[in-house]
């Protein structure tokens, strides 16, 4: 009954596009696989599936083995529509993996032969001579053990068009003579696979990728670092089964986020932040809970105000300090207009429509100064101003300065304007000497919001609220639907749900630069996308808004939340874990002896590199950057 329902489904389907008038052509795969009745039910599909239109392809599970419909012409990116148990997917849910891969496969050679393939920026070319005097030499699967520090590179993952880490580890690869000339042009060739994919920006001491590898060569480990910078180091390697996988072999991963401890800090008292929290408590008449939960932390701000704030408001003079002062506390200053003077200019709807978006989304100068100031960014607190921002682009609410100049930009409309004439040998204007020099004002903000900084850099957590810390954190454990916690994925995608081990927090802050940082250390079997960064994100936010812990487990339903994401920076992946694989090895009895897969033997260095390389990259770029 399922088969006819899905058969009826795709029969209505082919049916209204055979009535367009278009031309059919497809071909069966592997039909032979199946019994006469669902042989002649491809063979109506073969006969109605458009492809030079919109690429479809269809294919039919049948005791778990496919059967596509497909064509020469199909293109990689084409929608792939699987009949089977009464329902119609999309290739997005995962099925026909296989009828994928030979559509890349086919769609690549189709463009070699039309002369339209680049050559990837990892990918060695070398001359038919050289090609032939190498020769075969003979290769074996090996696990290779290597760390890294993320930092300028576009994550692990190989990319055609960016510089990533597995593209300069293939270079080297090939530069030492670990993979064949004739290889060099495709990974995939050397069965070349990671075992985790890090995102932009993101570190790891250590992470292991399997390939077929010439391992004739005993200084091969070190030829291979001499083609790699500092900020990527290779270990090692252990010989494994031929059928080893990295990717598919690997029981869990540990990753480690740094943290500074004023992340946990609360909002100002006084900001909009701070007194919407008051609000929503009294709302859920829970604001002797609130208080109880912020209590530690309760006197923080206004002692910053009296042995930072003050101090620096008495050493401007009267009327700067009178200006910050009715920034800070909800008055405008006059050197920041609000209403600057427009000619009125006839307005369409598109511009209107414009204009309100704006006018929604800006704040008004007084509150974003206050916010901006009060909190010293968004940025450094750890707010979704900046954890949802591209990590490059700073947001303008660091400042607290800038938005009327914003506003009178949006609400003036495009002219064209006249050229300016100049002498024939002076030189136009650059950027940079068109930037107005600061206002007193600008510079006040400025300095106040970096001695605000360094009043939350000198917070050291109270063992109440690191206590609390982890107890948040122990919401993680366990499986758990975390749709909300990546992109893409909808509450009732099974792959959304995922497993937590352990996630702790750090029991002793260490002190760097007089920054206290904690770390926080998480054990899954797997991760989704920007999955680690949004869970500390959502901890900070608990924490820090003194939220009770039942807002995590409502992040598991299927209502739509919004969390942001931390920064990369202080992400790492500390190492793979292979126990399954390991146990397997102590078990055979093949007699050929292979040795555990991990990172004990090279602990010592894995240690130094982690300190000189992550650790140190991480304090620093923070401290100059703010993030």
């Amino acid at each position: 009954m399922h088969r006819l329902l899905a058969s009826r489904l795709l029969y209505h389907q082919l049916d209204h596009t055979r009535r367009q008038g278009v031309d059919f052509t497809a071909k069966v795969l592997n039909s032979g696989r199946f019994p006469p009745q669902h042989r002649k039910f491809l063979g109506i599909c073969a006969s109605a599936i458009n492809f030079s239109k919109d690429c479809y392809r269809w294919a039919q599970w049948d005791n778990r083995r496919p059967v596509a419909v497909t064509h020469p012409g199909l293109e990689a990116e084409s929608r792939v529509l699987v009949i089977g148990s009464g329902q119609i997917w999309d290739d997005r849910s995962g099925a026909d993996k296989r009828a994928r891969t030979e559509a890349t496969q086919e769609s690549n050679k189709r463009r070699k032969l039309d002369g339209e393939d680049k050559v990837p920026i990892y990918a060695t070319k070398f001359s038919q001579e050289e090609l032939d005097a190498e020769g075969r030499k003979p290769k074996k699967k090996v696990a290779v053990m290597l760390a890294y520090a993320g930092s300028g590179y576009k994550g692990m993952q190989i990319n055609n068009d960016e510089k990533t880490i597995e593209g300069d580890l293939f270079k080297a690869l090939v530069a030492a003579g670990a993979i064949s000339k004739a290889n060099a042009d495709d990974p995939k060739k050397s069965s070349f696979v990671r075992c985790a994919r890090t995102d932009r920006g993101v570190h790891a001491a250590g992470n292991i990728v399997s390939l077929k590898m010439i391992i004739e060569d005993k200084d091969i480990i070190s030829k291979i670092n001499e083609h790699l910078p500092p900020q990527i180091r290779v270990w090692g390697y252990e010989q494994a089964k031929g059928s080893f996988s990295a990717y598919q072999r690997c029981d869990s991963r540990i990753y480690e986020y740094l943290i500074p401890t004023y992340c946990f800090l609360p909002p100002h008292p006084e900001s909009f932040l701070g007194k919407e929290l008051i609000n929503l408590a009294k709302e859920a008449d829970d604001l002797a809970g609130y208080q109880d939960r912020q209590h530690e932390v309760s006197g923080f701000w206004k002692e910053a105000e009296e042995t930072h704030v003050k101090p620096f408001l008495d050493s401007l003079d009267p009327e700067t300090s009178a200006e910050v002062h009715r920034a800070l506390y909800d008055e405008q200053p006059k050197t920041l207009d609000m209403e600057p003077n427009i000619e009125p200019l006839e307005q369409t709807e598109e511009t209107s429509a414009e204009v309100r978006s704006v006018a929604t989304e800006v704040p008004t100068v007084g509150a974003a100064t206050k916010q901006s100031v009060m909190e010293g960014g968004f940025r450094s607190a750890g707010g979704p101003q900046a954890l949802d921002a591209p990590d490059s682009e700073p947001s303008r609410s660091d400042s607290g300065l800038g938005l009327s100049d914003e506003l009178h930009k949006v609400t003036q409309f495009p002219q064209e304007a006249p050229p300016i004439e100049r002498p024939p040998n002076e030189e136009p204007p650059t950027e940079s000497n068109q930037r107005p020099q600061p206002t007193p004002l600008e510079n006040a903000l400025k300095q106040l919001r970096s001695t605000i900084i360094a009043a939350k850099r000198a917070y050291r957590i109270h063992p109440t609220r690191l206590a609390r810390v982890q107890s948040v954190l122990n919401n993680y454990t366990g499986t758990h639907n975390f749709h909300n916690y990546t992109i893409a994925k909808l509450p009732r995608d099974p792959s959304a749900k995922r497993v937590i081990k352990t996630f702790t927090a750090g029991p002793a802050p260490i002190l760097i630069n007089n920054t206290e940082w904690l770390s926080l250390k998480v054990h899954g079997q797997s991760f989704m996308m920007h999955q680690i960064r949004k869970m500390v994100t959502m901890a900070a936010f608990i924490v820090r808004c003194g939220c009770p812990e039942e807002r995590m487990q409502e992040s598991y339903g299927h209502e739509k939340l919004t969390v942001p994401k931390a920064p990369s920076l202080g992400l790492l992946l500390e190492r793979p874990l292979f126990d399954t694989y390991n146990r397997d090895l102590a078990r055979d009895t093949s007699g050929l002896e292979r040795a555990e897969i991990g990172f004990e033997k090279y602990e010592k260095e894995v240690q130094e590199f982690k300190q000189r390389e992550i650790y140190e990259r991480i304090f620093r770029e923070e401290e100059r950057d703010d993030t």
